[in-house]
């Protein structure tokens, strides 16, 4: 079971711990609310209408725009992810005022990027989970739109449509996600029938590619699955939506862009 802890203020610049400095931001909010984990179901090139994704869930909900600036981390240690490469470890955080658990948020990522379609499939790196308090190459953050464009401005990519922070991002040590995509999901993703779950797993898999020193690619095939760094929140370029680094035995890529 994972539990959590909260520490002040959204970490600025390259900080990985908790003591790194806070940026002034809105009251806190009341305690974030329990919220479902989505399962780690498989992607396909040409999805088939589900309930999930033909009903409107709970999570479609509006979100709050901005929370607390301070976040709440995953406190319990999980296990390594993968059994070759270099080990890096991650802490999971979920801004206080936006209305998510910071357990079932930790539980997602921890599933996504434990699945062998990730990363760790080719047995290049491990990863593994660590507490809030314990020392951690790079962390994955959930926060409101507002505060993922204040943290998406340093140094990182801050896409922005009519003037609102749209896209999740990376920074050195942090990947960024952007509560109205994580609730909402992303034009592309909807067009195609793509369940939310499926798109949460893309947006992990995606910026924690970044963090592991991936770059944007485009489409190799039209119609084909999209490798995972294409931009597919903003566009598949011609492929369609698919959420993982891996794809049969080999990880799946596309040129340069």
């Amino acid at each position: 079971m994972l539990t959590a802890v909260v520490a002040s203020g959204f970490l600025a610049g390259r900080g990985l711990s908790s003591s790194a400095s806070t940026v002034p931001s809105a009251a806190p909010s009341a305690s974030a609310s329990a919220s479902a984990s989505p399962s780690p179901t498989p992607s396909v090139p040409t999805p088939t209408p589900t309930p999930e994704s033909t009903t409107k869930p709970a999570e479609q909900a509006s979100p709050p725009t901005h929370g607390s600036g301070k976040f709440a981390y995953a406190s319990t240690r999980g296990p390594v992810l993968g059994s070759k490469g270099k080990l890096r470890r991650f802490k999971v955080a979920v801004e206080q005022g936006s209305n998510e658990d910071v357990t079932a948020f930790a539980e997602a990522v921890a599933a996504t990027l434990g699945d062998p379609r990730s990363w760790i499939g080719g047995g290049n790196v491990r990863l593994q989970m660590v507490a809030g308090a314990d020392k951690a190459d790079f962390t994955v953050y959930l926060a409101t739109r507002d505060t993922a464009g204040k943290m998406c401005q340093r140094g990182g990519t801050n896409i922005r449509i009519n003037g609102v922070p749209y896209t999740s991002c990376r920074t050195t040590g942090q990947a960024i996600i952007n509560l109205d995509r994580w609730r909402l999901s992303a034009k592309p993703y909807l067009n195609a029938k793509v369940p939310l779950a499926t798109y949460r797993q893309y947006v992990v898999n995606h910026e924690v590619g970044h963090e592991l020193g991936h770059r944007h690619e485009g489409c190799p095939k039209a119609g084909g699955p999209a490798p995972v760094m294409v931009q597919q929140t903003l566009t598949t370029r011609g492929c369609v939506p698919y959420a993982w680094p891996r794809r049969g035995n080999g990880f799946l890529t596309g040129p340069a862009r």
